[in-house]
């Protein structure tokens, strides 16, 4: 078998990381020549830019009035764990694990917090079995699993009368999917996802519920400095209108404000799904039409129109060992860096083999079309390349 001829197109932008994502269109390093640079993040300057990233996001997001937005340290990550060291252990604890960030949460709660949870799991390209949330315990669950192309559909299986508090980590889900928030009292992502902003920064929002359980609840664990969101029982509102715990960059803040007003002058939050619903609605053209690859999420209405993961279907693959199969996945995704057509699109290091192809508002629905004749041909490539070495 000899190797194919190379496609004519190539992606205008070969970027299809699943973080830090692409940037906008149309960026520019000039776009933040007017960053608030070596001056204080606590100067009125600096607090009145980091109010405006959070009026902005409320405001691309469709955030209710009497939920607070917060810009906190440690990325996503560090959102998700203010919420589970400040407001887990007064009722029973749920976690849904349906791929690697939402089981780094069941050790967070179960090794590090020593509870007792209850952990909903599911092999990943499945939802756990929703059925069993229970209305009367805390749940903590990603709404997009950004390691296996899975998400929620909806939150219906989130009781409306519930008792305990529900945790989402939203952070592949955010600027590409419509959250509930009747449904939701902690919701967290970060601005290097479907923003294409940069690293380090998370976004923590509360509902009302969230803060009554910080303002009835005191944990008995230690807390840290950067966890702590209360004051004299109270919580801290300073937070959420700009003075950081600690000192953000405010590089980055400027960054994420040239991201949110693109975002709000292509049509917000509303065009911003509908592009990320046009990528995956190309991969899901290509994917039926082509017998080598599938979705790793087995259903339609579950697959993540953000962090689109695919696996290797054919025979000649999937009859090899182990190794071999993740071998092959390697390969692919290297051909296709190698070609400058696709970079940072191999499978999450935990995932089953495969391919990964970020697909939110960021990337450009013509350059995912331009990538899926790369696609036939890296794994033509790699076939031939196995079957000359057979």
């Amino acid at each position: 078998m000899t190797t194919p001829p190379k496609p004519a197109m190539r992606p205008a932008r070969p970027e299809f990381s699943s973080g830090p994502c692409a940037k906008r269109p149309g960026w520019d390093p000039q776009n933040l020549s007017n960053a608030v640079l070596g001056r204080s993040h606590r100067s009125k300057l600096g607090k009145a830019r980091l109010k405006e990233a959070i009026d902005r996001t409320r405001d691309v997001l469709g955030v209710p009035d009497d939920f607070l937005v917060g810009i906190v340290p440690g990325s996503d990550t560090g959102a998700v764990e203010m919420a589970l060291w400040s407001m887990l252990g007064p009722r029973p604890v749920q976690l849904l694990a349906f791929e690697s960030f939402g089981k780094d949460w069941v050790t967070d709660v179960v090794k590090q917090l020593k509870l007792p949870a209850e952990v909903l799991d599911a092999p990943y390209g499945q939802l756990p079995d929703l059925s069993k949330v229970r209305k009367d315990a805390d749940l903590v669950f990603t709404w997009n699993g950004t390691t296996s192309g899975v998400r929620v559909p909806n939150a219906d299986f989130i009781a409306a009368d519930r008792e305990g508090v529900v945790i989402c980590d939203a952070t592949s889900a955010a600027f590409a999917q419509k959250l509930d928030w009747a449904k939701l009292d902690v919701v967290t992502f970060s601005w290097q996802k479907a923003l294409g902003g940069e690293g380090a920064h998370g976004i923590l929002i509360l509902g009302p519920r969230a803060v009554a359980r910080l303002e009835s609840y005191a944990p008995a664990w230690p807390m840290p400095k950067l966890f702590r969101m209360t004051k004299g029982g109270k919580v801290n509102a300073e937070i959420f209108e700009g003075a950081t715990i600690n000192t953000p960059s405010m590089l980055c803040v400027e960054d994420a404000l040239d991201a949110l007003k693109w975002a709000e002058g292509i049509g917000g939050l509303a065009e911003m799904q509908r592009r990320a619903d046009a990528n995956l609605g190309i991969l899901a053209d290509w994917v039926a039409q082509t017998d080598w690859v599938d979705f790793l999420a087995e259903v339609p209405a579950q697959r993540s129109n953000t962090s689109v993961c695919l696996k290797v279907v054919d025979p000649r693959v999937t009859s090899l060992p182990a190794d071999a199969q993740a071998d092959f996945a390697k390969k692919l995704a290297g051909a296709l860096e190698k070609e400058g057509v696709a970079l940072d699109v191999g499978g999450y290091r935990d995932a089953p083999p495969g391919l990964r192809i970020w697909c939110g508002a960021t990337v450009e629905t013509s350059d995912v079309d331009a990538l899926t004749p790369w696609l036939d041909w890296a794994f033509a490539s790699i076939i031939a390349d196995l079957q000359a070495a057979a």
